[in-house]
């Protein structure tokens, strides 16, 4: 059996891919290398370069490969980005999607794991979220990603496929062995920002919005480990395997951190007192949002072992020090 990872030389998805080859299956990886990078795809790994909304493409891939089950990362995820360009938003996540589910069908593909966002909720009024608090996405992004688990649900009645959506907050860190990590230029995740201002790639960093109803006026967001998101997606998969009912998913730790908390963090672990400047708040930034995850503890059976901010923060800057010397050479 062949596991499709959409995405899989990008950041998650690089992290997916070794999870899945240390479990023994068999790994195809659809990647455009937009994002991605070639060298992030383990050697004897099946690497495809195209796009995912390639209905030809995805279809031969199915059958050549006799692909099993869809693990969907694919997407583009940059709020502010998807406020200025909604309808780039909508063709990728949305419309590629919808041809990658139909290939799925057709194909005989019966399991997906959806890599969806925490973005779905939009600005909750109470903290932590559950699978059910109502979906009410404020950005472009967050609606793109709701418009698929709707077309993925519809599709599974329909058709009988089973599927697990996973819905991730802020997603941090590197691989522990320092295999892969976050290596996206201009990627605007606010640890990996953080340390590449510590390590000097870049002069300062900004703080978007001081005013926001928190404690120290700056967004509260969940941090989860890269490794452990992965290992969610490993742990849905063997659900789904044993027959387990299609469902929804959030991934966290339950704990939120401010901004100004994790730059502190990342000043404390780097030694660093770096530039931070303080700017006014983006476009489709919902005040504050934590995860309640004990539904998938409980049903998939997910156990994340790397919940400790400061050695999340110590994976990035190792990461990133590994990145300098990478590019360099």
């Amino acid at each position: 059996m062949t596991v499709l990872v959409t995405g899989g030389a990008g950041y998650i998805g690089s992290h997916m891919v070794l999870e899945l080859l240390e479990a023994g299956e068999t790994v195809v990886v659809l990647d455009n290398l937009t994002t991605g990078f070639w060298w992030a795809v383990p050697k004897e790994v099946t690497l495809i370069e195209g796009d995912m909304g390639d209905q030809a493409l995805v279809g031969r891939v199915i059958a050549e490969h006799g692909i099993e089950a869809i693990i969907h990362f694919a997407a583009r995820i940059v709020v502010p980005e998807s406020v200025a360009d909604p309808l780039g938003y909508y063709l990728n996540n949305t419309s590629k999607t919808r041809n990658l589910i139909e290939c799925a069908v057709k194909g005989g593909v019966k399991r997906i794991i959806f890599s969806s966002t925490a973005a779905v909720y939009g600005d909750v009024k109470v903290n932590p979220v559950t699978e059910d608090t109502p979906q009410n996405p404020v950005s472009p992004y967050g609606r793109s990603k709701l418009m698929s688990e709707w077309m993925l649900q519809d599709t599974a009645r329909a058709h009988g496929l089973a599927y697990v959506i996973l819905r991730y907050f802020n997603v941090a860190g590197a691989d522990p062995k320092g295999r892969t990590g976050q290596s996206t230029a201009g990627a605007t995740h606010l640890i990996k920002v953080a340390c590449q201002t510590a390590i000097g790639d870049r002069p300062e960093m900004a703080i978007f919005g001081t005013d926001y109803p928190t404690p120290d006026g700056t967004c509260l967001r969940d941090y989860i480990q890269v490794t452990d998101l992965a290992r969610a997606h490993m742990a849905a998969l063997k659900y789904l395997r044993g027959g387990g009912e299609s469902g929804i998913f959030n991934c966290g730790y339950g704990r939120g951190y401010s901004v100004r908390e994790i730059v502190d963090v990342v000043k404390q672990v780097s030694g660093v007192d770096f530039r931070v400047v303080l700017q006014p708040r983006r476009p489709g930034d919902p005040p504050a949002i934590v995860a309640e995850a004990a539904r998938a503890r409980a049903i998939l059976g997910w156990q994340p072992i790397h919940d400790d901010v400061a050695a999340i923060v110590g994976q990035a800057l190792a990461w990133e020090k590994a990145l300098r010397v990478r590019n360099a050479a």
